[in-house]
């Protein structure tokens, strides 16, 4: 997998060879006999250390899932807890075993009304390439929906432009 995608990019662009890779786009890279895994590990711990938080201990989520977030000022903020769920991630990352199909699926659901300040929906899309989840999309919608149908065909044709972005940007990579 690693020997065709350096062939396209030599084709592609005038590039040399440094031995095997190792980092690539911000993505730290492991080649084994079995697969591949990539992670953002350094990316991680320099996002900790530009905010200080290289010793906070790791929390399971970045807030509790029960609270319903409003625009009020006088809540709680959850600033403070934005990268400290990624301090007990660092080691997880994507494998690739070799041999592995690389078919893409997607998953798309919204939720109707949820918001209770303007009652709009919110689009969740999951896209896996191969065993791998490599997108991840939830967003408010912005127009109001009159139906949970009507809410769900948003979500859906969100899902398909993340879907054939996805299946152009493997094309352009030959695979």
């Amino acid at each position: 997998m690693c020997d065709d995608f350096s062939k396209i990019m030599h084709d592609e662009f005038e590039m040399s060879m440094m031995g095997e890779l190792n980092f690539f786009l911000g993505l730290q890279i492991k080649q084994m006999k079995d697969g591949i895994f990539f992670n953002q590990s350094k990316y991680i711990k320099q996002m900790l250390k530009k905010f200080g938080l290289e010793e906070s201990k790791p929390m399971k989520t970045p807030m509790s899932s029960d609270i319903k977030l409003t625009k009020d000022k006088e809540r709680e903020s959850v600033a403070s807890t934005k990268y400290r769920v990624m301090i007990g991630t660092t080691h997880l990352g994507l494998w690739y075993p070799k041999r592995t199909s690389i078919e893409t699926i997607v998953y798309a659901d919204s939720d109707h009304a949820r918001d209770y300040v303007d009652r709009k929906s919110t689009s969740g899309i999951c896209i896996f390439v191969g065993c791998c989840l490599t997108s991840l999309f939830s967003k408010k919608q912005t127009a109001l929906a009159i139906s949970t149908t009507e809410a769900e065909y948003v979500s859906t044709e969100k899902a398909c432009q993340q879907a054939l972005w996805m299946k152009q940007a493997l094309i352009d990579y030959d695979v």
